[in-house]
């Protein structure tokens, strides 16, 4: 099946999040806190799927406050830390929201997520996956993990779902609010 048809039927999207929703670089501060950053059009693509009605939700192998506190600033409805087996992750997340490996899209970026990209229905890359990745993948983004690859890929899912000018529309009606008020 052709990856726009795979697009068409996803309502779950599951982020990695090291090289997926940041550059993949770990930075340590002098308390040894994990440092990572976050790219904005990224977090205003998750919030796009939202609005379109696309759950979301995160499975990385690393443990992080600041994952927990970015994915609750973006109401991510899932964040699973920790996860050394990403399949057990992805099959509560089945069980949870009653839906189908065709309905799953999973974002990945490195030989770690290539047993839940095998399973899915839309497995994605970001632009710098490896290749490993990026031969699972029926959706590779023309743009890095950590810079725009998640929005790059909601916005590929959400105009196959018919679903993208509605909200461009939506965001452009002039009587949402007035300067005049």
């Amino acid at each position: 099946m052709d990856s726009v048809s795979c697009a068409k039927k996803v309502k779950l999207l599951i982020f990695d999040v090291d090289g997926v929703l940041t550059g993949g670089h770990i930075i340590f501060s002098q308390d040894g806190e994990a440092l990572k950053a976050f790219h904005c059009q990224d977090g205003m693509g998750i919030s796009l799927a939202h609005k379109a009605g696309i759950k979301t939700a995160i499975i990385t192998g690393r443990e992080s406050e600041i994952v927990r506190r970015r994915g609750a600033e973006l109401k991510i409805g899932d964040v699973y830390q920790g996860a050394m087996d990403k399949v057990i992750a992805l099959r509560e997340l089945m069980a949870k929201h009653e839906i189908a490996l065709d309905q799953i899209a999973y974002v990945g970026d490195d030989i770690n997520d290539l047993p839940v990209m095998v399973q899915v229905g839309l497995p994605c890359a970001v632009a710098n996956a490896v290749p490993e990745v990026q031969a699972v993948a029926k959706y590779i983004s023309t743009r890095q993990g950590g810079n725009g690859a998640v929005r790059d890929i909601v916005e590929y899912i959400l105009k196959a779902q018919g679903l993208w000018d509605g909200i461009i529309a939506e965001y452009m009606r002039t009587d949402r609010f007035s300067l005049n008020q």
